[in-house]
């Protein structure tokens, strides 16, 4: 699996959030509030959702562990911020360079892929973690957790010092 290297500029989004960590993952409750409100959100980019990780910008990815907190959006991008809808919040996802991997398969079985990105692309690549969001682009292939599903799995990188 070897990823697209790209870089963006700032995004302005608009959702939900939520504290959590993978151990006591709140995941579900994120989106199943957000999901119903989705369509309140004016000056869409796109139809695309964003699943944003914010994570604390002291963490060493290589000390990351099932307890580690960050936390996360379920948020759509927008052109203009003029227009809240109530019980949502703004995140300006600041834009750099990234790594983009295409991840087919179901949701559950994406640990497999976090450690190949993690723990073996990314030590034999020219790059390494930058301390922005990460997040994922959930398309028109999304489905969940079906074997056929398909999102953009979108890592902050730098070039090795």
């Amino acid at each position: 699996m070897e990823p697209r290297i790209e870089t963006i500029p700032d995004k302005k989004l608009i959702g939900k959030r939520l504290k959590m960590t993978i151990s006591n993952d709140r995941t579900y409750e994120l989106w199943h509030s957000f999901m119903p409100v989705r369509n309140e959100i004016k000056n869409r980019v796109s139809d695309d959702l964003f699943s944003l990780q914010v994570y604390d910008n002291s963490l060493d990815f290589n000390d990351f562990n099932p307890d580690t907190a960050f936390e996360k959006w379920a948020a759509a991008e927008v052109s203009e911020f003029d227009t809240i809808p109530a019980r949502m919040e703004t995140h300006t996802l600041k834009g750099g360079l990234y790594a983009v991997f295409l991840y087919k398969g179901r949701a559950s079985d994406f640990p497999q892929t976090f450690h190949y990105i993690f723990h073996t692309w990314l030590p034999a690549s020219a790059y390494e973690v930058d301390k922005r969001d990460h997040f994922e682009i959930l398309g028109d292939k999304y489905k969940s957790d079906d074997p056929t599903s398909e999102e953009e799995v979108w890592v902050p990188v730098k070039i090795k010092e």
